[in-house]
């Protein structure tokens, strides 16, 4: 596991670098320190990382602005602040957990056994974002009609017509996703809220039906369950 640790003091990012070497042992890889939100920016766009770890005060700055860069990337995040009282707002990035500060070892532990997981009990993200040309565009996921994997990326489909390119993977958004959101193929995702109908297209394949046109592919499975739900 390839880790990043944001962290401006360098007494924590020390005791955070160790503890996390101790609970990981062999499964880190590497574990890179960077105390402010430029050099951790940069690290970011430069090496392919797993986990970060992210501090939401870097010297001033604020970490939200790393946050949403995280929640563009293809790795998973684990706030660790002693700004408590935005931990709310925190889990609308999608963030696996929000360790507060000060933390014991136990309750990192706790947070690292839920790297590469589904987090059971955190609310359901309220942006997805995407890195276009150097930015970071915030998508309401409330607008998003459907998800489709494309090979190393998802495509991000919105009411609007327009669609946006994510680095995570399907099943890693499709747990971000509040639970109207359901796998209805291996390769789509979908708000079942805007289902009008399920088409039937011969020889044996079926589509739903999203209104204007549109339709997706629904697997055999998937389409016995919602033919059982009518």
């Amino acid at each position: 596991m390839r880790i990043l640790i944001a962290e401006d003091e360098s007494v924590a990012a020390r005791r955070l670098e160790r503890m996390v070497g101790e609970i990981l042992g062999e499964k880190a890889v590497s574990i890179a320190v960077k105390e402010s939100l430029a050099d951790a920016e940069e690290y970011l766009f430069e090496k392919p990382i797993d986990l970060l770890l992210l501090d939401l005060n870097l010297h001033g700055e604020d970490g939200y602005d790393l946050l949403r860069l995280a929640a563009a990337g293809s790795f998973q995040t684990i706030v660790v602040s002693a700004n408590a009282d935005r931990a709310v707002d925190a889990f609308q990035y999608g963030v696996l957990d929000f360790v507060p500060k000060p933390f014991d070892l136990e309750r990192l532990e706790k947070a690292l056994a839920r790297v590469g997981t589904k987090s059971q009990g955190r609310p359901p993200a309220k942006y997805l974002s995407v890195r276009k040309h150097g930015k970071v565009e915030l998508l309401p996921v409330d607008k998003v009609l459907y998800l489709q994997g494309a090979g190393d990326y998802v495509e991000i489909h919105l009411e609007d017509g327009r669609m946006e390119l994510h680095g995570k993977t399907l099943e890693t958004l499709g747990e971000l996703l509040p639970p109207h959101f359901e796998r209805i193929h291996k390769s789509y995702i979908v708000d079942m809220r805007a289902m009008k109908g399920i088409v039937l297209q011969g020889a044996g394949k079926y589509a739903m039906e999203l209104g204007k046109g549109r339709l997706v592919p629904v697997s055999r499975v998937k389409y016995r369950e919602l033919k059982e739900r009518a």
